[in-house]
């Protein structure tokens, strides 16, 4: 159903979704805090979704309201332990045999569950209804007229859909990575976000604040005029699987796997496609840059002034199979590769001479610089690299820690300016965060080509940001956007 079609059902006209709630009690969420009270949706309550509930909860002038997936309840659920997202919220909530004996929870249920056990723990005082439950964040959206933002923590295909339904009905949003995973999607993201005018918060902005220290080394000359940037992460830690599944399971019970789905093409549903494996599908994900990246590289692009790359190349691995006795390489157009690198190009922009950006994962580095060498040093398994025309520096992943390696090695490390990240001020009214989204065009764009270029087989693409063009790979052009399933065309 398209959001016309989905207004008109429900009887609501697009105008009146798009009045911003005020910030009072609402006897449709059954709200009795206080009137400055901030009313939020937990939108994906996977195991990311669920790890960052508490949080959310304990977040002073926040009320969780109401929750929303495609996932009622189930316990087949991903994470890094077996045990630890369930410890987590059972001590959330002062519950210490909560769900034990099962396996990874998820779903929209045990997010209210944890919602509610938590109010009753720490607000016991205050009177409302039970958090809300709901499969699609449309009828959300329409329903709870009381609410005023949405946080969003879906698999990476649904951000777009969600961010821009919840702009366009007035609410405030707060996104996990990627803004989206194709380029005009992200693109549409913040023109939404301009045009509607509501408060944004991306979540990786509050990530990698020691970069600071680096570039401000940078600007006072350490290192020189800075020509290379090289960041490398232990991603992917998921499974990455070379091939698209052939069996095609049932469908979990409880499980709207059409609404999962939402904008993606349609296909069999697989339990490789869901539950934080997703990251790994051209179609659902946005690879380990993507993961990972918009955490390192956020402040890298704010703090050196990086616009659109005007040039995206990569060296992706692969795997080979046996096909009738005979070995041949296998390649496909869904699934990330096991490793790759990524070389962006950034012209130059006043006094910074044009730059490249490396990008590493699956184990990949680049080389061990010289003067690691000299002291028999070697490279941490991630981190990060600055490199200019007199020296280097040293850092780790989200820039913490840096060493000037050569330059001027006696410079003192200044202190990190402090940014304004307090998402819940800024949708109440006040300035923008460090994470609006208005500052979220050039990595988008640069991360999304990544995945093009991979795509491709590691084609190198020549960007034209002013014209949403690969000039040089028409090929490429088909996957800036996706195959819209009916109904769901991002506008």
């Amino acid at each position: 159903m398209n959001r016309r079609a989905f207004l008109k059902s429900a009887g609501v006209s697009a105008a009146a979704l798009n009045v911003l709630p005020a910030l009072t009690p609402s006897s449709a969420s059954g709200q009795a805090a206080p009137a400055d009270t901030l009313n939020v949706a937990l939108i994906g309550c996977g195991t990311q979704g669920l790890r960052e509930l508490p949080g959310l909860l304990a977040t002073p002038g926040v009320r969780v309201v109401a929750v929303c997936d495609p996932n009622k309840d189930s316990d087949d659920y991903v994470d890094w332990s077996r045990q630890g997202l369930r410890k987590g919220l059972a001590n959330a909530i002062g519950v210490a045999d909560w769900r034990a004996g099962q396996a990874i929870p998820g779903g929209r249920d045990v997010a209210a569950e944890v919602v509610d056990a938590y109010y009753a723990r720490h607000r016991a005082g205050e009177t409302a209804k039970p958090c809300a439950r709901y499969a699609d964040f449309r009828e959300l959206l329409e329903k709870e007229r009381g609410l005023h933002a949405v946080k969003i923590m879906t698999p990476d295909h649904l951000h777009a859909s969600v961010a821009i339904a919840a702009m366009r009905a007035g609410r405030h949003v707060m996104l996990h990575k990627p803004l989206a995973n194709r380029v005009i999607e992200a693109r549409r993201v913040i023109e939404v976000a301009r045009e509607t005018g509501v408060a944004t918060h991306f979540i990786p902005a509050s990530s990698g604040g020691d970069v600071s220290i680096s570039a401000q080394l940078i600007r006072n000359g350490a290192i020189g005029r800075l020509r290379e940037i090289h960041n490398w992460s232990n991603r992917p830690v998921w499974p990455q699987y070379p091939e698209r599944p052939s069996d095609t399971p049932p469908v979990p019970k409880d499980f709207d796997w059409a609404l999962w789905l939402g904008p993606s093409r349609d296909c069999p549903y697989h339990p490789h496609y869901t539950h934080t494996v997703f990251r790994g599908w051209y179609e659902f994900g946005g690879g380990a840059i993507a993961d990972m990246g918009h955490y390192s590289l956020w402040r890298v692009f704010r703090e050196f002034d990086l616009d659109a790359p005007i040039r995206v190349e990569s060296t992706p691995s692969h795997v080979c199979t046996l096909r009738d006795r005979v070995s041949v390489k296998i390649t496909n157009t869904w699934s990330f590769p096991v490793a790759c690198t990524v070389r962006f190009g950034f012209a130059a922009k006043g006094a910074r001479p044009a730059l490249d950006l490396w990008w590493y994962d699956g184990g990949m580095r680049p080389p061990t610089p010289e003067e690691l060498e000299r002291e028999n040093g070697e490279l941490p398994p991630e981190g990060m690299l600055f490199v200019g025309d007199r020296g280097k520096i040293l850092a780790g992943f989200l820039g913490q820690n840096p060493r000037i390696l050569s330059g001027d090695t006696q410079a003192p490390l200044p202190a990190v300016e402090p940014v304004n990240l307090n998402w819940v001020k800024a949708f109440k009214g006040g300035a923008p965060t460090y994470g609006d989204f208005q500052h979220a065009g050039p990595i988008s764009e640069a991360f999304n080509l990544a995945a093009v270029s991979l795509r491709l087989g590691g084609k190198r693409l020549l960007w034209d940001s002013a014209k949403l063009t690969v000039a040089n790979r028409p090929e490429a052009v088909p996957y800036l956007t996706r195959d819209y399933r009916p109904g769901w065309e991002v506008v």
